[in-house]
């Protein structure tokens, strides 16, 4: 048995940031924390290389390790009207999880302890907890500490609308000029438009002639690898009119947009964190910032010598608005592409990168939903209201 005074488990966004953050606290009575951070070995448990986007002001930690950011931002209306606007003092971010993990571990120091070990459960009890792991070669681990974070995926909780946000992008590179570097499309609304939910384009150039290009949908059914492709073809040459290009590489995801209510405290002595605890924002399927007021929080009662229960970093007013929107974009009730052309179309898009990040107003809030279609957003209200008196139910 190894003792240590943190454990996190996985070694993700969530899992490098609390390990980065801990790793420069100061505990009551105990100093500079001893912390053990638990991945498995390369393979299939270990998540794919991916790419996280986020906005702030001003500079920020992880600067140093950005891929690209801007100051400009654009949104693409169904009928080509182009919505351009820069957001300082905001600026938009780019960080590949490769670099990210390099610039971490490079940081983390001699008190954080990296044990390559498959979890096979942990146990929880009155004054610490224990993990129970196992080596490549098959040698168990046990290690033991007042607190174990564990920022495995789990699948969603119960809810009464579990939406998925799944794309796949490209790296690609053309042989002409094609691409205007200052400004990121958020949202391109020119693809075609599902049934229910929404599709949209997003592009997010690095120079004149490169640039990561996704198709995403936001809806219950994720597409198979043709269907990508070919979604992913038809915006490139048909809507960007890209010419000839090669592609680089490629990434893709399923991120879950759910009401359902994380439960953070999983024991006494167990918790939570990131993605599996709510971080991930139900509305737009973006973690990154959720997962840095997380761990701040986190980090924060350790050093007060509080029970260190990450909190779900939305407010439930935003929680509220979300579960209506879902609700809308699943039933039909609301046109997605509208909803979201409108929003951008009426509304500073600072205001709106605000509200998505939590930090608007509530009167604010309102003039916002005022510019959005009024009689939609009212049929998915009262659906909503009438869903909520059924029971949640557990994703597929």
């Amino acid at each position: 048995m190894r003792e240590f005074d943190l454990i996190i488990v996985g070694a993700g966004a969530a899992g490098l940031t609390l390990a980065h953050s801990a790793a420069g606290a100061a505990l009551p009575g105990t100093g500079v924390p001893r912390i053990a951070l638990v991945e498995p070995p390369a393979g299939p448990a270990r998540p794919p290389e991916r790419t996280w986007c986020f906005w702030e002001r001003g500079p920020g930690p992880w600067d140093d390790a950005l891929a690209a950011r801007w100051d400009t931002l654009s949104v693409v209306a169904p009928s080509g009207q182009r919505y351009e606007q820069a957001i300082s003092p905001l600026s938009y971010k780019m960080l590949r999880s490769r670099d990210f993990d390099a610039h971490v571990r490079a940081r983390l120091g001699p008190h954080v302890h990296p044990c390559t070990a498959t979890v096979t459960a942990i146990e929880d009890g009155a004054e610490r907890a224990t993990v129970h792991a196992s080596r490549p070669d098959g040698a168990p681990v046990r290690l033991s500490a007042p607190h174990v974070f564990d920022s495995r995926p789990r699948s969603a909780p119960p809810a009464r609308t579990t939406l998925l946000q799944h794309f796949r992008g490209w790296f690609v590179r053309t042989e002409r000029d094609a691409f205007a570097p200052a400004t990121a499309s958020l949202m391109d609304l020119r693809t075609p438009r599902p049934r229910t939910g929404v599709s949209f384009g997003y592009v997010l150039p690095t120079s004149a002639r490169e640039a990561l290009v996704e198709y995403t949908e936001f809806n219950r059914q994720a597409l198979d690898a043709d269907g990508y492709e070919s979604a992913l073809r038809r915006y490139c040459e048909e809507v960007l009119g890209l010419g000839r290009y090669t592609v680089a590489a490629r990434e893709q995801g399923v991120i879950p947009m759910t009401d359902g209510r994380f439960r953070t405290r999983a024991g006494r002595r167990v918790y939570r964190l990131g993605a599996a605890a709510g971080a991930i924002r139900p509305s737009t399927g973006y973690a990154f910032s959720g997962i840095q007021r997380q761990v701040a929080s986190v980090v924060r009662s350790l050093e007060r010598g509080r029970a260190p229960v990450p909190p779900v970093p939305h407010r439930r007013r935003h929680l509220a608005m979300d579960s209506v929107l879902l609700h809308g974009l699943d039933s039909g009730r609301l046109d997605g592409a509208e909803f979201f052309a409108r929003l951008f179309a009426r509304n500073d898009t600072r205001d709106v990168l605000d509200f998505l990040d939590g930090g608007s107003t509530l009167r604010r809030e309102l003039a916002l939903g005022a510019t959005t279609p009024v009689a939609a957003m009212s049929a998915a209200l009262l659906a909503r209201a009438l869903a909520g008196l059924r029971p949640p139910r557990r994703s597929p």
